[in-house]
């Protein structure tokens, strides 16, 4: 058996309680902060009071929202990965539905760890709160940093279901840290840095514990992460879970 199998065999068996009725796929998009020294991923842990995986260490991430489309950015998306990014979109179409993926990963990394990836003194967003902590540090949206990785939507009869992209970006693009963005009240309860290979043995979703895998995986062909690179797509089939390569 494959790697590949195996992963997606993983994937297929955790899915096992699909009772729920359907339900609508909302896109999503996650941000795996990677440091190279380890190499490490920024990690955060769920609060005990989520009805949906309490406890569990994630990526930060989250729904994308409506406004994202229309968010001013600094930079776009290099073209190799704009075109991944569009390839078998279900929800919308064009470049705007893209742009409002990496702005969403943005966006939610911020909302979650307090953690600002922007570039100093490009074009400020602006309209929600969540770009205040952004625009008081003259910190604009560069999309050209984020190296598109993975890709898995929710199989059916689960009481949620995201269609959720997964980015990487260097530590070094890190501009700020708020520190008032974790704690009790907030979605995450703590974060830390963790090597992937210690990550890797912690309470993870099933999804995050492969897309650490295929990242591992990917480093080790070409630590550069080109934009190029192969983008595995994970989705459900009647059978279990299939993957493809963007």
């Amino acid at each position: 058996m494959s790697g590949a199998d195996a992963l997606t065999q993983r994937l297929t068996a955790a899915e096992r309680d699909r009772s729920h009725p359907p339900i609508r796929v909302r896109d999503a998009a996650s941000l795996i902060l990677l440091d190279r020294s380890g190499p490490s991923v920024l990690m955060g842990r769920r609060s005990a009071r989520h009805t949906f995986m309490p406890n569990r260490f994630v990526f930060p991430g989250g729904r994308v929202d409506p406004g994202d489309s229309r968010v001013k950015i600094a930079k776009p998306y290099d073209a190799v990965t704009r075109d991944k990014l569009l390839a078998r979109m279900r929800n919308g179409r064009g470049d705007a539905r893209a742009r409002a993926l990496g702005v969403a990963a943005l966006r939610e990394t911020y909302e979650e760890t307090g953690v600002l990836v922007g570039e100093p003194g490009g074009v400020c967003p602006s309209g929600a709160d969540a770009w205040q902590g952004f625009g008081t540090r003259n910190l604009g949206l560069d999309l050209s940093t984020l190296r598109f990785v993975a890709r898995a939507i929710t199989p059916p009869g689960r009481p949620r279901r995201f269609d959720t992209r997964f980015f990487v970006v260097e530590r070094e693009e890190i501009a700020d840290i708020d520190p008032h963005c974790v704690g009790p009240d907030a979605e995450l309860e703590e974060i830390a840095w963790v090597a992937i290979e210690e990550a890797k043995t912690m309470p993870l979703p099933t999804i995050t514990l492969t897309v650490l895998d295929e990242l591992l995986e990917r480093l080790r062909a070409d630590k550069r992460l080109p934009p190029d690179g192969p983008v595995p797509f994970y989705h459900w089939r009647p059978n279990g879970f299939v993957r493809e390569v963007l």
